[in-house]
């Protein structure tokens, strides 16, 4: 994985003194909170409901486990004792006092970690795919690209003030596993038929208010020119994107504005000046980087392991693991494994500092000492020798860390919600909690298969529900209850589109029974083999609405005061605001 060098380094130490110089001047009253805002969300520290919460940069998804036990290290010292993943393939901490936050910087800096770029209208972490590097099925490594990238969009002055906040995924292999075409700009390294290697540029993607499904304006783009044309994609945008309503500041209303032919050629045009210039890559730059990414020390191993079956015969929850969150890997004899953050009855998405103290000697005795964090809120152990598969689940298990269900309805992606956020209209985790507990059943999860469920607090979409097969968001609160609305048929990859929203809205306690209506007509109508997601397209939404709609829900089993979160997060219960 990429290392510092002394400039990355300097530059890290010397944001760290400024930030501890911008704090120090807040906490005098120097600075007036106004002043300060911009000051730390350059160093991505937000404010919450309960205090300020710090979103820590991980260049797509790649940590080391010195990283990992410095997220442990935070968790336990400064916050709860936990930490969240996001879709953005970070780690996010939510119960952070002001004073203690430079030290936390600073603490990050050692292992070579910032929260730079994690907030503000500036381009954001770069992404991409989880499995980069060891798929079967990767064309071209995409990491040295997306490391080129960060480094280029890393306090690049022309565009550190954009109309709003940007996000760039890059994937490398025949199946998309980035989400890149929801993303304002789409890279897929991919080759020509000449073998040459070169970019499919996606523009315009995006969820929040308006969700859009990222436009091609380049097929095949030589990769010596991607600096140059994402700079010039950048210009357009920087130069004639809305500044006067942040509502539609992003790069895909102006795409749609200009429509995509127009918004090309403006690209294009711009791109003609300058692609040549200095940007343009070369060999001896990319061949640097990719040195940095070089494969571990691999033994030459069998394709497999007897032991495995007879462990699997023996076993059904091993089998259930193995079926799920083991994955083929590109050498023979290793595998990729993902560790579920979704236990039924937990926050998706989070991890004690036991959990990641744990993860982190994980990867060093099985994983090569590296991990990766995905846009689904899992993590991953890349390298994985078959022959170690049946020690490395039972200390897994130890630590919670083996549901089979990645790909299922319980491995919901969820944002934080109103428990945390000053924006959700809703809770999200509650509600994720709610609905893995009425579906824990496996065999019954088994039958339903394959299948995506995302919640999002607000419209801004940070559970990213509109690419959900089931997507839920918060829309309101009125007269004591949450109020969510529910859309089928979105999905991420390859085919990705954006969900249709069912009808009218369901409070809390109603979404989990609407969840069962849509599985018994899926289960009723679809054909052998046949995916939530490809009955959806084949019968359409009409069966579903009609079903959901059809009678009265019956009143849920709600605690004694419906108002109250409980979590074991908690000291205590905690009465939320939004109510």
């Amino acid at each position: 994985m990429y290392r510092y060098d002394e400039y990355d380094q300097t530059i890290v130490n010397e944001r760290v003194k400024q930030y501890r110089n911008q704090v120090h001047r807040r906490l005098s009253g120097e600075l007036t909170e106004e002043e300060f805002l911009p000051l730390r969300l350059q160093n991505g520290l937000y404010m919450q409901i309960h205090g300020y919460m710090l979103r820590i940069a991980v260049p797509y998804g790649l940590i080391s486990s010195k990283q990992m036990r410095m997220f442990a290290h935070i968790a336990r010292k400064y916050d709860r004792g936990y930490g969240h993943f996001t879709t953005r393939q970070n780690i996010q901490f939510n119960w952070l006092k002001l004073e203690d936050t430079p030290d936390i910087l600073a603490d990050l800096a050692s292992v070579e970690m910032h929260g730079i770029q994690t907030s503000g209208n500036c381009v954001r972490n770069i992404t991409s795919d989880e499995f980069a590097g060891v798929a079967q099925d990767e064309i071209v490594d995409p990491r040295p690209y997306a490391e080129i990238l960060r480094q280029w969009s890393t306090f690049n002055p022309e565009f550190a003030y954009l109309p709003r906040k940007f996000k760039i995924a890059i994937s490398g292999a025949k199946d998309d596993r980035a989400a890149i075409y929801a993303h304002d700009i789409g890279l897929a390294v991919t080759k020509n038929a000449q073998g040459e290697v070169g970019f499919r540029v996606l523009v315009g993607g995006g969820l929040g208010r308006t969700p859009v499904i990222g436009s091609e304006i380049r097929d095949f783009l030589p990769w010596q020119h991607i600096l140059t044309y994402v700079e010039s994609i950048l210009r357009v945008y920087n130069q004639y994107g809305r500044r006067d309503n942040k509502y539609k500041a992003r790069i895909k209303i102006l795409v749609k504005a200009l429509g995509v032919d127009e918004f090309k050629r403006q690209v294009e045009a711009d791109w003609a000046n300058i692609q040549d210039g200095p940007g343009t890559l070369t060999d001896e730059e990319v061949r640097r980087v990719a040195s940095f990414f070089v494969d571990p020390a691999y033994e030459t191993l069998p394709d497999s392991d007897s032991r495995l079956s007879e462990f699997k015969a023996d076993s059904r929850s091993f089998s259930h693991w193995m079926a799920k969150n083991v994955m083929p890997h590109r050498v023979p004899g290793y595998v990729i494994v993902v560790l579920s953050l979704k236990k039924p009855g937990d926050a998706p998405g989070d991890a004690t500092a036991e959990q990641m103290d744990a993860i982190a000697e994980l990867a060093d005795r099985y994983s090569f000492g590296e991990l990766r964090i995905t846009h689904k809120q899992n993590l991953v152990l890349a390298d994985v020798r078959q022959k170690d598969l049946i020690s490395l689940w039972q200390e897994a298990t130890r630590y919670e860390l083996t549901t089979p269900n990645i790909g299922m309805l319980t491995d919901i992606i969820s944002c934080p919600g109103a428990e945390f956020c000053t924006l959700a209209n809703a809770r999200s985790i509650p509600l994720a909690k709610l609905i893995a507990e009425r579906f824990e059943d496996l065999d019954y999860l088994y039958d339903i298969g394959e299948m995506t469920l995302n919640i999002s607090g607000c419209v801004n979409a940070c559970g990213q529900h509109h690419i959900g097969n089931i997507g839920i968001t918060g829309v309101e609160k009125k007269d004591h209850d949450e109020w969510y609305q529910v859309s089928i048929g979105g999905s991420e990859g390859n085919d990705s589109a954006i969900g249709k929203i069912l009808g009218p809205s369901f409070t809390f306690y109603q979404v989990p029974e609407v969840i069962e209506r849509l599985i018994q007509v899926y289960l009723r109508e679809r054909f052998d083999g046949e995916r939530f997601i490809e009955t959806v397209r084949r019968i359409g939404h009409a069966p579903f609405k009609e079903h959901v709609y059809a009678t009265e829900f019956v009143a849920q089993e709600e605690v004694t005061d419906p108002h109250v979160v409980v979590s074991a997060h908690y000291d205590v219960p905690y009465y939320s605001p939004r109510f």
